[in-house]
Protein backbone atom coordinates (compact mmCIF):
# COMPACT_ATOMS: atom_id res chain seq x y z
CA UNK A 1 0.00 0.00 0.00
CA UNK A 2 1.20 3.52 -0.80
CA UNK A 3 0.65 6.11 1.91
CA UNK A 4 1.07 9.87 1.61
CA UNK A 5 1.54 12.30 4.48
CA UNK A 6 0.86 15.93 3.54
CA UNK A 7 2.31 18.41 6.04
CA UNK A 8 2.58 22.17 6.14
CA UNK A 9 5.94 22.44 7.93
CA UNK A 10 8.98 20.36 8.73
CA UNK A 11 8.19 18.56 12.03
CA UNK A 12 4.39 18.48 11.53
CA UNK A 13 4.72 15.03 9.98
CA UNK A 14 6.51 13.70 13.05
CA UNK A 15 4.29 15.42 15.61
CA UNK A 16 1.10 14.37 13.82
CA UNK A 17 1.80 10.81 12.79
CA UNK A 18 5.44 9.88 13.35
CA UNK A 19 4.57 6.73 15.26
CA UNK A 20 2.08 5.69 12.59
CA UNK A 21 4.60 6.33 9.81
CA UNK A 22 7.03 4.01 11.58
CA UNK A 23 4.31 1.37 12.08
CA UNK A 24 3.29 1.48 8.44
CA UNK A 25 6.89 1.22 7.31
CA UNK A 26 7.56 -1.74 9.61
CA UNK A 27 4.48 -3.45 8.21
CA UNK A 28 5.87 -3.17 4.66
CA UNK A 29 3.94 -0.17 3.37
CA UNK A 30 5.58 2.59 1.32
CA UNK A 31 5.27 5.94 3.10
CA UNK A 32 5.83 9.20 1.22
CA UNK A 33 5.93 12.64 2.81
CA UNK A 34 5.22 16.00 1.18
CA UNK A 35 6.17 19.11 3.19
CA UNK A 36 4.71 22.18 1.54
CA UNK A 37 6.25 25.06 3.51
CA UNK A 38 9.88 26.10 3.66
CA UNK A 39 9.81 26.49 7.43
CA UNK A 40 11.29 29.10 9.86
CA UNK A 41 11.16 32.12 7.51
CA UNK A 42 8.24 33.60 9.48
CA UNK A 43 10.68 34.16 12.35
CA UNK A 44 12.18 37.05 10.40
CA UNK A 45 10.59 40.48 9.90
CA UNK A 46 10.85 39.97 6.14
CA UNK A 47 10.89 36.62 4.38
CA UNK A 48 13.80 37.84 2.24
CA UNK A 49 15.90 38.29 5.40
CA UNK A 50 15.68 34.60 6.27
CA UNK A 51 18.83 32.54 6.64
CA UNK A 52 18.66 30.23 3.64
CA UNK A 53 21.36 28.04 5.16
CA UNK A 54 18.99 27.54 8.09
CA UNK A 55 16.19 26.53 5.73
CA UNK A 56 18.51 24.03 4.04
CA UNK A 57 19.52 22.59 7.41
CA UNK A 58 15.88 22.21 8.39
CA UNK A 59 15.19 20.29 5.19
CA UNK A 60 18.16 18.02 5.85
CA UNK A 61 16.73 17.36 9.29
CA UNK A 62 13.44 16.37 7.63
CA UNK A 63 15.30 13.82 5.55
CA UNK A 64 17.00 12.35 8.65
CA UNK A 65 13.68 12.17 10.51
CA UNK A 66 12.01 10.39 7.57
CA UNK A 67 14.87 7.91 7.33
CA UNK A 68 14.61 7.17 11.04
CA UNK A 69 10.89 6.49 10.64
CA UNK A 70 11.40 4.32 7.55
CA UNK A 71 9.75 6.69 5.08
CA UNK A 72 11.00 7.86 1.69
CA UNK A 73 12.95 11.12 1.50
CA UNK A 74 10.39 13.94 1.81
CA UNK A 75 9.33 16.01 -1.17
CA UNK A 76 10.01 19.59 -0.12
CA UNK A 77 8.21 22.64 -1.48
CA UNK A 78 8.71 26.34 -0.85
CA UNK A 79 5.45 27.89 0.26
CA UNK A 80 6.09 30.88 2.58
CA UNK A 81 6.14 29.90 6.24
CA UNK A 82 2.99 30.96 8.12
CA UNK A 83 1.94 32.89 5.03
CA UNK A 84 0.08 30.23 3.06
CA UNK A 85 -2.89 32.60 3.04
CA UNK A 86 -0.87 34.84 0.71
CA UNK A 87 -0.85 32.06 -1.92
CA UNK A 88 -3.89 31.27 -4.10
CA UNK A 89 -5.50 28.09 -2.78
CA UNK A 90 -5.42 26.64 -6.27
CA UNK A 91 -1.62 26.69 -6.22
CA UNK A 92 -1.57 24.68 -3.00
CA UNK A 93 -4.09 22.22 -4.42
CA UNK A 94 -2.02 21.74 -7.56
CA UNK A 95 1.11 20.94 -5.54
CA UNK A 96 -0.76 18.20 -3.69
CA UNK A 97 -2.38 16.90 -6.87
CA UNK A 98 1.08 16.63 -8.45
CA UNK A 99 2.35 14.55 -5.53
CA UNK A 100 -0.71 12.31 -5.67
CA UNK A 101 -0.18 11.74 -9.40
CA UNK A 102 3.41 10.74 -8.67
CA UNK A 103 2.85 8.61 -5.57
CA UNK A 104 -0.58 7.09 -6.31
CA UNK A 105 -1.50 6.74 -2.61
CA UNK A 106 -4.43 4.74 -1.31
CA UNK A 107 -4.27 6.46 2.08
CA UNK A 108 -3.55 10.13 2.87
CA UNK A 109 -2.82 11.72 6.25
CA UNK A 110 -2.86 15.51 6.58
CA UNK A 111 -3.20 18.44 8.96
CA UNK A 112 -6.38 19.08 10.89
CA UNK A 113 -8.46 22.01 9.71
CA UNK A 114 -9.23 23.58 13.08
CA UNK A 115 -5.64 24.21 14.12
CA UNK A 116 -4.36 27.54 15.42
CA UNK A 117 -1.80 27.72 12.61
CA UNK A 118 -3.24 29.18 9.40
CA UNK A 119 -0.97 27.06 7.21
CA UNK A 120 -2.41 23.89 8.73
CA UNK A 121 -5.96 24.99 7.95
CA UNK A 122 -5.08 25.78 4.35
CA UNK A 123 -3.29 22.46 3.84
CA UNK A 124 -6.35 20.67 5.21
CA UNK A 125 -8.69 22.41 2.79
CA UNK A 126 -6.30 21.99 -0.15
CA UNK A 127 -5.87 18.28 0.61
CA UNK A 128 -9.62 17.76 0.72
CA UNK A 129 -9.83 19.39 -2.70
CA UNK A 130 -6.91 17.46 -4.16
CA UNK A 131 -8.27 14.13 -2.92
CA UNK A 132 -11.90 14.66 -3.90
CA UNK A 133 -13.42 11.29 -4.83
CA UNK A 134 -13.45 11.56 -8.60
CA UNK A 135 -13.65 8.44 -10.73
CA UNK A 136 -10.22 6.88 -10.94
CA UNK A 137 -8.84 8.60 -7.83
CA UNK A 138 -6.46 6.27 -5.98
CA UNK A 139 -7.22 7.81 -2.56
CA UNK A 140 -9.67 5.73 -0.56
CA UNK A 141 -9.00 6.86 3.00
CA UNK A 142 -8.28 10.37 4.25
CA UNK A 143 -7.27 11.12 7.83
CA UNK A 144 -6.54 14.36 9.70
CA UNK A 145 -3.96 14.48 12.48
CA UNK A 146 -3.38 16.83 15.38
CA UNK A 147 -0.14 18.75 15.89
CA UNK A 148 0.99 19.39 19.45
CA UNK A 149 1.12 23.13 20.24
CA UNK A 150 -1.23 23.98 17.38
CA UNK A 151 -4.33 21.79 17.56
CA UNK A 152 -4.93 21.98 21.32
CA UNK A 153 -3.91 25.64 21.53
CA UNK A 154 -6.84 26.54 19.28
CA UNK A 155 -9.03 25.56 22.26
CA UNK A 156 -11.78 24.41 19.87
CA UNK A 157 -12.41 28.02 18.84
CA UNK A 158 -11.95 27.29 15.13
CA UNK A 159 -14.12 24.90 13.17
CA UNK A 160 -13.89 22.05 12.65
CA UNK A 161 -12.84 20.97 16.13
CA UNK A 162 -10.62 17.91 16.32
CA UNK A 163 -12.79 14.87 17.11
CA UNK A 164 -10.60 11.78 16.75
CA UNK A 165 -12.32 8.52 15.93
CA UNK A 166 -9.39 6.38 14.76
CA UNK A 167 -6.49 5.34 17.00
CA UNK A 168 -3.23 3.65 15.99
CA UNK A 169 -1.21 1.63 18.47
CA UNK A 170 2.28 3.19 18.55
CA UNK A 171 3.52 1.49 21.71
CA UNK A 172 6.41 -0.09 19.78
CA UNK A 173 7.23 3.03 17.73
CA UNK A 174 6.73 5.86 20.23
CA UNK A 175 10.44 6.17 20.97
CA UNK A 176 11.16 6.31 17.23
CA UNK A 177 8.76 9.25 17.05
CA UNK A 178 10.56 10.97 19.94
CA UNK A 179 13.95 10.44 18.32
CA UNK A 180 12.65 11.65 14.95
CA UNK A 181 11.44 14.91 16.50
CA UNK A 182 14.85 15.38 18.07
CA UNK A 183 16.28 15.49 14.54
CA UNK A 184 14.70 18.95 14.46
CA UNK A 185 17.14 20.48 16.89
CA UNK A 186 15.55 23.94 16.99
CA UNK A 187 11.95 22.71 17.13
CA UNK A 188 12.13 20.57 20.29
CA UNK A 189 11.32 22.41 23.52
CA UNK A 190 11.81 21.61 27.22
CA UNK A 191 8.88 20.27 29.24
CA UNK A 192 6.10 21.32 29.77
CA UNK A 193 6.03 22.53 26.15
CA UNK A 194 3.88 20.16 24.02
CA UNK A 195 6.84 19.54 21.68
CA UNK A 196 9.04 18.17 24.45
CA UNK A 197 9.86 14.44 24.54
CA UNK A 198 8.04 14.10 27.87
CA UNK A 199 4.89 15.72 26.49
CA UNK A 200 4.92 13.56 23.35
CA UNK A 201 4.95 10.47 25.55
CA UNK A 202 2.14 11.85 27.72
CA UNK A 203 0.02 12.68 24.66
CA UNK A 204 0.49 9.15 23.32
CA UNK A 205 -0.37 7.66 26.69
CA UNK A 206 -3.45 9.86 26.92
CA UNK A 207 -4.80 8.67 23.57
CA UNK A 208 -3.82 5.16 24.55
CA UNK A 209 -5.93 5.47 27.68
CA UNK A 210 -8.86 6.61 25.53
CA UNK A 211 -8.52 3.65 23.17
CA UNK A 212 -7.38 0.86 25.50
CA UNK A 213 -3.76 0.88 24.28
CA UNK A 214 -0.43 1.56 25.98
CA UNK A 215 0.27 4.44 23.56
CA UNK A 216 -1.60 5.73 20.52
CA UNK A 217 -1.85 8.44 17.89
CA UNK A 218 -5.30 9.88 17.24
CA UNK A 219 -6.83 10.72 13.87
CA UNK A 220 -10.09 12.00 12.55
CA UNK A 221 -11.36 9.95 9.63
CA UNK A 222 -12.50 12.46 7.03
CA UNK A 223 -13.58 10.01 4.36
CA UNK A 224 -13.34 6.31 3.57
CA UNK A 225 -14.45 4.71 0.30
CA UNK A 226 -14.94 0.97 0.45
CA UNK A 227 -15.95 -1.35 -2.36
CA UNK A 228 -17.89 -4.17 -0.73
CA UNK A 229 -18.26 -7.25 -2.91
Amino acid sequence: MNVLVVAAHPDDEVLGCGGTIARLSQDGHEVHIAILGEGITSRYAQREEADQAGVKTLHEQSARAAELLGASRPSMFSLPDNRFDSVPLLEVVKIIEGVIDKVNPQVVYTQHGGDLNIDHSIVYRATLTATRPLAGSPVKDLYAFEVASSSEWAFHQFAPAFHPNVFVDISRTLEQKVRALQCYEDETRPFPHPRSPEALRVIAQRWGSVSGLPAAEAFQLVRSVNSIT
